[in-house]
């Protein structure tokens, strides 16, 4: 049997970087069937429903997933890795944003600035509990403040999420507040 904790690792597995393994695709805004996605789950051995898949979008506190207004269809906000317009908005960011990582990046980030890597953008945060939070899975974990006023200021694009998360094309060194 598979429990919670699992289906939601797949959950994020195959909304945000890898839909194949399950042999679904994902739409150019991010959005799978709801129907097609329980088929794909339930065939690989991964049981879930449309009322345990409800329970884990409406339990998630960082927001990660949203369904369109009839259900019909689900999305991973961000976090993508695979190409997928999820239509944040552009906006203008606070004075400051936070931005959690494990030590052990910390001496690439002092040579290179945050990068987006393989994902679509830089995720940062407005609150420094979630940066801290997301930093956590990185092992030993470190939160960075980010100038992103002083970003923003030098010509740098800010968008925000439908789950908050503030995201951009990259973060030079001169930004964050080690």
């Amino acid at each position: 049997m598979v429990g919670n904790a699992e289906l939601v690792r797949i959950l994020c597995l195959v909304l945000r970087h890898e839909p194949e393994i399950i042999g679904i695709e994902i739409d150019p805004f991010g959005w799978v069937e709801v129907k097609k996605l329980i088929d794909a789950m339930n065939s690989k051995g991964k049981p879930i429903d449309i009322r345990l898949l409800e329970e884990i979008v409406l339990s998630d506190t960082e927001n990660l997933y949203s369904f369109n207004t009839d259900k019909t269809k689900i999305r991973a906000n961000g976090g993508h890795t695979v190409s997928a317009d999820v239509k944040a908005a552009p906006a203008v960011p606070p004075d400051i944003l936070y931005h959690g990582t494990g030590v052990r990046f910390i001496e690439s980030i002092k040579r290179h600035g945050l990068l987006k890597q393989c994902r679509n953008h830089v995720h940062l945060s407005g609150k420094y509990p979630l940066a801290a939070d997301y930093g956590a899975r990185h092992g030993k974990n470190t939160v960075l403040k980010i100038n992103a006023k002083a970003m923003h200021e030098a010509g740098c694009r800010f968008f925000i999420s439908e789950n908050n998360t503030w995201l951009t094309e990259a973060v030079p060194v001169k930004y964050i507040i080690f």
